[in-house]
């Protein structure tokens, strides 16, 4: 069902990534990136969007349901690099079943749920507060290790 990949390294750029949670925001994708790459509506099956204790974004766990997302099918190499300085910090990437083939996405270590309080609720995108969260990711950007 998955393949890992070890956390924070891409040997060579990997196929399309699954996102989920902040990263399926336009808004975040442009500060990050400078741009929107092309996406499609992607769900991952047996995978659900976990909401975090005190953290405004979710992490992808195994569960009951499906997860639904975007596919970003055209990120390059220098993107990819960028995406998993930003995102590695916290997660694994792993290839994913989905409804529309395979991708990518960062999911939850094994240390998620004592480290970082995995809820039983799910997260909900509609109650993300966005602004602060930009700000964050522009802070970010303006240090990356990429």
């Amino acid at each position: 069902m998955i393949d890992p990949t070890p956390r924070g390294r891409l040997a060579s750029r990997p196929g399309a990534l699954f996102a989920y949670g902040s990263l399926t925001f336009p808004e975040v994708l442009e500060v990050l990136l400078d741009r929107v790459p092309a996406c499609r509506p992607a769900a991952a099956p047996g995978w659900r969007i976990a909401a975090l204790r005190n953290r405004p974004f979710p992490v992808l766990v195994p569960g009951a349901g499906v997860a639904s997302g975007v596919l970003l099918t055209d990120l390059t190499s220098a993107e990819w690099r960028m995406v998993d300085a930003f995102e590695a910090r916290s997660y694994e990437l792993r290839e994913l079943d989905l409804d529309v083939g395979r991708g990518w996405a960062y999911v939850a270590g094994p240390q998620a749920d004592a480290d970082w309080g995995v809820l039983a609720d799910d997260w909900v995108r509609e109650a993300f507060d966005l602004p602060p969260y930009l700000r964050r990711c522009s802070e970010w950007r303006q240090t990356a290790p990429v």
